[in-house]
């Protein structure tokens, strides 16, 4: 089912790709100045972005494709380029964009170009034609309501959008379409809002004043743009530190090697499946990789940092001390939450601690032994504890994850 639906996006994105550029092979560049334009435009946005692979939009990019496909004047004269012209200037553009990154050994990223295609030629379709026949003109004219028209149908555009983002990642991961779901449409009302009216300025600039609105109105947005690749490499940096400083109790003897790292890919996977944000997740995981912090307090190391099998007491004690180290670190206020509840009731626990207490407590019982029998050993060691210790659905969750593949698929939250 999953890669059906992976197949079907990539299938229909290669119909309207085929069936683009060929039309426009065969009949040539309609208003060649304004395709090189936007062409030109589209693959600066692609070039700006990062890599290839990141699952977010190129904003300079996606605008000018936007922008394109809801052009219907050229500094007041009517354009006549169609919706399949639109496909092939996109695809061109953006597979030009891509090829220095490909050169630098980073491969194409098939389903944001899938997504592009399918995106745009959705706008083009609901425009264009009705555009060129008169009729939108005819109903809403050239003033305001042109231009709410033009929001609505990019809001139309930005949902499905999501739809086929929140589609390919749930059948690339197998985590629930839901939740992925929302926090495509949470990203859009961010970025994807910012994106949506800059293409419609875009179009409507270049309708008014002609092509020279195009780099006017481009340049904020690659700032900004630019802008959010210095965000995300802090964040990626933040996130290195975390790690870094979450091996000091391997590198000091307290844990096994590598625990803290399984742990919170586990945990995210488990967060997943339960249905938590991008922001709960980047939670989790930060808590996840210091939720033994705590032990370095401690003068004799637990037996191979097995704090499960802790009595009670003793757990939540150094989990009170890994929440006052993680403080003292500067983390979120969230994350030291989570840290030094971990021990505690799960019924007195937010839900994050609940999840890290849980697949702590399955990391440990399984250890070094990766046999099938062990894991679910663990997971029934861990059922008979629900009562008190772990959450029945968090039990579950980690359960239903470990079927499609344990702990050697989980794939870590990536920093939002």
């Amino acid at each position: 089912m999953r890669a059906t639906a992976v197949w079907t996006v990539r299938g229909a994105a290669g119909v309207l790709t085929a069936a683009g550029l060929g039309h426009t092979l065969w009949n040539g560049l309609v208003e060649p100045g304004i395709a090189l334009a936007f062409g030109i435009l589209i693959t600066i946005g692609e070039l700006a972005r990062r890599e290839p692979t990141d699952r977010r939009p190129a904003p300079l990019g996606s605008a000018g494709a936007l922008a394109y496909a809801l052009l219907g004047q050229n500094a007041g004269q009517p354009t006549r380029h169609g919706v399949l012209q639109i496909v092939a200037v996109v695809v061109a553009a953006a597979l030009a964009g891509i090829v220095p990154h490909v050169a630098r050994g980073r491969g194409p990223a098939v389903d944001h170009i899938a997504r592009r295609v399918l995106t745009v030629a959705f706008a083009a379709v609901c425009f264009q034609p009705l555009y060129n026949s008169g009729r939108l003109e005819e109903r809403v004219g050239q003033g305001p309501y042109l231009v709410l028209f033009l929001l609505l149908l990019l809001g139309l555009t930005a949902l499905c959008d999501a739809v086929l983002a929140a589609a390919l990642a749930a059948a690339r991961t197998g985590w629930p379409y839901g939740p992925l779901l929302r926090d495509e449409l949470r990203a859009q009302l961010g970025i994807g809002s910012a994106i949506c009216a800059t293409g419609v300025v875009m179009a409507l600039g270049v309708a008014g004043a002609g092509l020279w609105a195009l780099p006017v109105f481009s340049v904020p947005l690659l700032l900004t743009q630019l802008s959010f690749h210095r965000i995300t490499a802090i964040r990626t940096t933040y996130r290195q530190t975390i790690t870094s400083l979450a091996r000091a109790t391997e590198i000091a003897g307290y844990t096994p090697t590598g625990h803290s790292r399984r742990v919170a890919a586990l945990s995210c996977a488990v967060g997943r499946e339960l249905g938590l944000s991008e922001r709960e997740l980047t939670v989790l995981e930060y808590a996840a990789l210091m939720h033994d912090i705590g032990q370095l307090s401690l003068v004799d190391p637990v037996p191979d940092g097995a704090t499960a099998e802790l009595p009670a007491a003793e757990a939540r004690r150094i989990a009170q001390l890994g929440g006052e180290v993680a403080r003292q670190t500067g983390v979120p206020a969230e994350v030291a939450v989570v840290v030094e509840r971990q021990a505690d009731p799960y019924r007195e626990q937010p839900v994050a601690a609940r999840i890290v207490r849980a697949v702590n407590a399955y990391d440990d019982l399984v250890g070094g032994n990766r046999h099938p029998g062990s894991s679910l050993a663990a997971l029934e060691q861990l059922r008979l504890g629900t009562g008190h210790a772990y959450q029945p659905e968090v039990v579950d969750g980690l359960a239903r994850v470990l079927a499609r593949g344990g702990r050697d698929r989980v794939v870590p939250v990536q920093p939002g």
